[in-house]
């Protein structure tokens, strides 16, 4: 059996979310449970040279778009056990970024159109093709439309179903190249509008979201924005599949930016890591005081304004605050403000930096993640890697990977309600328990033993990919 991933970005090759890391992890995991793996994904400009290096050219096709029929180069590279394949289109690809041009419906629309052509270069039909979010939803359309869908099966998986791939109902034929009756029958039909995501849920044969929780979420129009009607039509092929996180990269006992390791058989560690933290940052050296952590988007879903509104009663508590991220002005000019109006006590550094984000996980105490909304979310996991106990909202991911503290029992501090009030009782409680040292001792090695590796999450894929393989 032979599953080809089709992503927008994967890790190490591109990034900007937890989506590259899941396109850089899951494959692997399947490679190594003996399934025959590969990814395919666009030749951005930002694809380090070195990568490029390494790369040997397959060959090329023509591919239509609509009116238009653009060149396709197919590059390869073998990575652990994965096949990566990288489509190249200087005039689609060849950009600083990735994302957020004002042509990147007809950018991906080729993508798609691409990995729906690509066979003949491939040398053979893969048996299952995964898709991911909207930027790669035309694919199980495009295999429809050309006859192939009943020999090469879809799984799509909604890794945030708020990006949706929203466009003009003209775009289907002009730009998409698709018959209007994708847009008749309401395969594509999206309040007027044609959804990429919308025809990618409706012609593929099974749909898989980032955490269980975060598919029944998906009934609610809270979180599903707008897209409930389609869920509620897909249901019979919904399932929810916990991320995992690469536990060879996330590893306290060989972090490479570390001052110095530890495990959770042996914490001690965290301790150093803590005191060359605060000294990095310009935090205060006060004995029984924990640092609180966050490494985050800054932007309104992830809770940052529950932090805002509760901050002044956070700095009455014996914490200290970091954060890294960037995100909307207006959060990173408050974390600004609050760093000079608390000297010592908050850092705020508005970048992203993998260095010191693992200087974070290791150092801080608490990692706080009040999201209003979180799909699955990583950072929670990898802060209980690093022996950090997470303070979350009940919801998505979270909800179900960290369970809430009990006297011996517990990974972390969980609040239901979207509430400044009921966040901040969160924290009130971790850091009652963080005055036991002997039980918080407890509650560290709970978090550093817990299994978040890829192993379970890809056998749950794989008894998909056999059922829709028949083998």
């Amino acid at each position: 059996m032979t599953v080809l991933f089709a992503v927008s970005e994967a890790v190490p090759f591109c990034k900007t979310g937890g989506l590259a890391d899941v396109a850089g992890s899951l494959p692997a995991a399947l490679a190594e449970a003996g399934v025959e793996t590969a990814v395919i994904l666009p030749l951005y400009e930002s694809v380090a040279e070195t990568w490029k290096d390494r790369m040997s050219f397959v060959g090329s096709l023509t591919v239509p778009l609509a009116w238009r029929y653009q060149y396709c180069g197919l590059f390869r590279l073998e990575l652990e056990g994965v096949t990566y394949y990288f489509v190249d289109n200087e005039y689609y690809f060849k950009r600083p970024g990735l994302y957020g041009y004002y042509d990147d419906g007809e950018r991906f629309g080729f993508f798609s159109r691409a990995v729906a052509e690509i066979f003949p270069l491939l040398g053979k039909r893969p048996d299952v093709i995964h898709c991911n979010d909207w930027q790669t939803a035309l694919i199980p359309v495009y295999l429809r439309e050309s006859g192939l869908a009943g020999e090469i099966k879809t799984v799509f998986t909604i890794h945030n179903i708020e990006y949706q791939g929203r466009y003009a109902k003209e775009t289907l034929g002009d730009l998409f190249g698709l018959p209007q009756r994708l847009y008749d029958d309401g395969t594509t039909e999206y309040y007027g509008d044609i959804c990429l995501l919308k025809g990618g849920l409706m012609c593929c044969d099974r749909i898989t979201t980032v955490s269980p929780t975060y598919a029944r979420e998906l009934q609610y129009s809270f979180y599903a924005h707008g897209m409930e009607g389609v869920i509620a039509a897909c249901g019979y092929k919904l399932r929810g599949i916990l991320n995992g996180i690469d536990t060879r990269l996330y590893d306290p006992e060989t972090d490479p930016f570390l001052r110095k390791p530890y495990s959770a058989a042996n914490t001690g560690g965290k301790a150093t890591d803590k005191r060359h933290l605060r000294a990095a940052l310009g935090l205060g050296e006060e004995s029984g005081t924990a640092i609180a952590a966050c490494i985050t988007r800054m932007a309104e879903h992830k809770g940052m304004d529950l932090i805002v509104s509760a901050f002044p009663r956070m700095m009455e508590l014996p914490l200290q605050f970091v954060i890294l991220g960037q995100g909307e002005r207006r959060y990173e000019e408050f974390f600004r403000s609050m760093q000079e109006r608390y000297p010592g006590r908050v850092s705020a550094n508005i970048q992203y930096s993998a260095e010191l984000s693992s200087r974070i996980y290791a150092g801080a105490d608490l990692f706080l993640m009040p999201s209003r909304s979180e799909p699955c979310g990583l950072s929670q996991m990898i802060a209980m890697r690093y022996g950090t106990a997470p303070v979350v909202r009940e919801t998505g991911g979270l909800r179900d990977t960290v369970s809430p503290y009990m006297p011996g029992a517990g990974t972390g501090f969980t609040f239901a309600n979207y509430d400044a009030d009921d966040m901040l009782g969160a924290l009130q409680r971790a850091l009652t328990v963080y005055a036991d040292r002997k039980e918080w001792l407890h509650l560290r090695k709970r978090c550093m033993s817990a299994d978040f590796s890829w192993s379970r999450s890809a056998a749950e894929y794989l008894k998909i990919y056999r059922d829709l393989a028949g083998v």
